[in-house]
């Protein structure tokens, strides 16, 4: 998954087995954004539980993972000279994920629109992961928009309609 070095795991309904050992799993059948990490040797080491449609701020989450495997996890350095090189200089480019709902909002929004863009997936990409660190001083924001140059973070459709519909 995107270059991780360590296990993961993704628990959910109908399965949630795990997620209802945590106590995460809601009678509904969805459960909590929540995670946990766990050291090597199995102990809890962080709990950290958010509302559903909230991310978790990835900084705190790598200085975490960093503190309990010091190994394991390198934060990306931010290479701004690298991450331009890759960047794609004209055009239209969503960096997003499957899971977001604000990265669902958008395709659907360039699709009422019939917008053309390109759409790269942070989780399986990651360059356009480490690029969109770049931008973002080390967070990784979902949806990030590269319009021609322009970055605009997060779900902005004010932004981005002033941006794409009056030049059309």
């Amino acid at each position: 998954m995107g270059g991780i070095a360590f296990p993961l795991l993704s628990d959910f309904w109908p399965h949630g087995a795990v997620a209802e050992k945590y106590g995460v799993l809601r009678q509904d059948g969805c459960t909590e954004r929540a995670i946990f990490i766990v050291d090597k040797l199995g102990m809890l080491q962080y709990i950290d539980i958010h509302d559903f449609d909230d991310q978790p701020d990835n900084e705190v989450l790598f200085a975490e993972l960093k503190r309990i495997d010091p190994g394991a996890f390198a934060i990306p350095s931010g290479n701004q000279s690298a991450a331009e090189e890759r960047r794609i200089k004209n055009g239209i480019v969503m960096y997003c994920n499957r899971w977001c709902p604000d990265c669902r909002r958008a395709r659907q929004w360039f699709a009422d629109h019939q917008i053309d863009y390109e759409d790269i997936d942070i989780v399986v990409n990651k360059d356009a992961a480490d690029l969109v660190r770049s931008w973002a001083d080390g967070k990784l924001i979902t949806p990030t928009f590269d319009i021609n140059g322009k970055i605009i973070f997060d779900w902005k459709e004010q932004e981005l309609a002033a941006l794409l519909l009056e030049s059309k």
